[in-house]
């Protein structure tokens, strides 16, 4: 039995776990009071308290998604990136009429822009009173910016003025940031988390100049990861899913040769690599690596890349792939001179 309770906690938390105790029902409001969009909720499970956290209109179902300090977002391959700013609900009649008379009132804004605004959304031109007429068959729309990219210049790129949309109505079409499933989708991209690529080597400690070192991945901590977004005002929700791919293997050096040749490990019946066996020496490692030159004092630094790919599915059946995305770490090898046999 789902329930949620309004806690006091920044907008900052999004995708992040909240312990609440104590949940009350929903309640009808709309997010943001004042045009702040600062407002945070979180929806739990009472049975095993999952947590879903949004700040403004947007909520996110984080329950399974990557964890752990080691896990991280992902960066698209290519240009792409999801929106840094969007459309979604904000106020309703009254509470527009609140947000909105006390700075013209206070006339810091210049009386021009006071009287357009006034015009448009008081005098009819093309809103009159607010849309008070309309209490309870839609909302007033305005901008969010997306979590963590309060700095990104493209959280200046929503600047329409406050809109109304009816309840039941898709938005206009001419503000391709307004909520939608696909909208969702891609800010639930922005909240995907994935484990660290830290691999498991062996030889573990330190491996030798021109031995084969296998190189593999605990099938069990890369399995899918999925985010879902929705707007509990409207409706409608997205998910997406982010399935793990590939792995590339950068030695952190040019003198080395890696296994296979392009240094990129396919995914294989939910595992990258095959792990180091007694009776492997001879064997080629399926995911590896082959220094050709010690490191001397230090270590080669080891980069490790995973692919993921990431697709999806809307609440009005919609669905379709988004951009790959990539999540790497580093890990010290140290190489010895010494030959040796992995026995």
């Amino acid at each position: 039995m789902s329930a949620v309770a309004r806690v006091s906690v920044c907008a900052a938390v999004v995708g992040a776990a909240v312990w609440i105790s104590g949940p009350t029902a929903w309640a009808d409001i709309v997010p943001g009071g004042k045009g702040t969009g600062s407002e945070t909720q979180a929806n739990t499970d009472q049975k095993d308290q999952t947590v879903s956290v949004t700040a403004g209109a947007v909520v996110y179902d984080t329950s399974k998604n990557g964890s752990g300090q080691s896990a991280g977002s992902v960066t698209p391959t290519t240009t792409w990136t999801p929106p840094a700013c969007y459309y979604a609900p904000k106020y309703t009649p009254a509470t527009l009429k609140a947000y909105l008379e006390p700075i013209w009132e206070a006339e810091s804004t210049g009386y021009e822009w006071d009287a357009q605004q006034r015009d448009r959304y008081v005098k009819g031109h093309p809103y009159k009173d607010f849309n008070k007429a309309k209490t309870g068959k839609g909302y007033w729309w305005d901008s969010y910016v997306t979590q963590g990219r309060e700095g990104d210049p493209g959280a200046l790129a929503c600047t329409k003025p406050i809109f109304w949309v009816d309840t039941g109505t898709a938005p206009p079409a001419d503000i391709p940031q307004a909520v939608t499933p696909k909208v969702l989708a891609e800010l639930a991209y922005n909240e995907i988390r994935v484990p660290s690529t830290r691999v498991t080597l062996a030889p573990a400690d330190a491996t030798k100049v021109n031995l084969p070192t296998w190189a593999w991945l605990d099938g069990a901590e890369f399995k899918p990861v999925s985010v879902t977004a929705s707007v509990p005002l409207l409706g409608i929700s997205a998910t997406a899913t982010a399935e793990p791919y590939s792995l590339k293997i950068d030695p952190g050096t040019s003198d080395a040769v890696t296994y296979p040749a392009s240094g990129v490990c396919d995914f294989n019946n939910g595992r990258i690599g095959e792990p180091y066996a007694n009776g492997k020496a001879d064997q080629t490692p399926p995911c590896g690596v082959k220094y050709l030159h010690s490191s001397g004092n230090g270590s080669f630094p080891l980069k490790a890349t995973i692919t993921w790919k990431i697709h999806w599915k809307g609440s009005d059946g919609n669905g379709d792939d988004l951009p790959d995305g990539e999540f790497g770490a580093t890990q010290n090898v140290a190489v010895q001179e010494i030959q040796a046999v992995n026995r």
